[in-house]
């Protein structure tokens, strides 16, 4: 269980990493200020469906406070809070283990749906953006969608089997 909770954690490393580096150099000039792609934010939530809510909480948390050092600035904590809860949240909303392809899509995309309105929200509750929401919508929320589910299709078979994996040792050694 250790090696494959240690596995997942420098996997969302990595994709932080990629995140910032290879995937600027990736997307056309003209998609950079509409899109912000959050790909720790999808495997956590494939965290949250196949292995425990909990888990993918801490995880939120953890990672969405190097988010808002390495990339916010403005406040600490906006991206820590939302990825944290919503991805509890969800966790909670679709608890089963066993979850097909279409169940999991779809908490990809209320997921992220919720995410980018938490973070609308907190920044208009503190006047950071004077933008209405429509105009949010439009700009960057629904290419996010797009670009997460797109992801999540991509590492929907590989991360499952190894979630699913690590918590039937987790059941195995609970049973010892």
């Amino acid at each position: 269980m250790k090696i494959r909770g240690q596995v997942l954690i420098l996997l969302l490393f990595v994709l932080f990493i990629a995140e910032g580096t290879i995937l600027p150099w990736l997307l056309p000039d003209s998609w950079h200020p509409r899109m912000v792609p959050n790909f720790v934010y999808v495997v956590i939530l494939f965290v949250s469906v196949y292995y425990s809510r909990h888990t993918a909480l801490v995880l939120g948390i953890v990672f969405g406070l190097i988010h808002d050092v390495v990339y916010y600035g403005f406040i600490i904590g906006p991206y820590s809070f939302a990825m944290g809860l919503s991805a509890y949240l969800l966790g909670l909303v679709f608890t089963a283990r066993r979850a097909p392809m279409p169940i999991m899509m779809g908490a990809v995309l209320i997921g992220s749906f919720l995410l980018d309105s938490m973070l609308f929200a907190i920044d208009h509750l503190f006047q950071l953006n004077h933008q209405t929401f429509d105009w949010a919508l439009a700009q960057y929320m629904i290419p996010d969608l797009f670009i997460h589910f797109l992801f999540a299709l991509i590492i929907y078979v590989p991360v499952r089997k190894q979630l699913q994996r690590l918590d039937i040792r987790v059941k195995k050694e609970e049973k010892v």
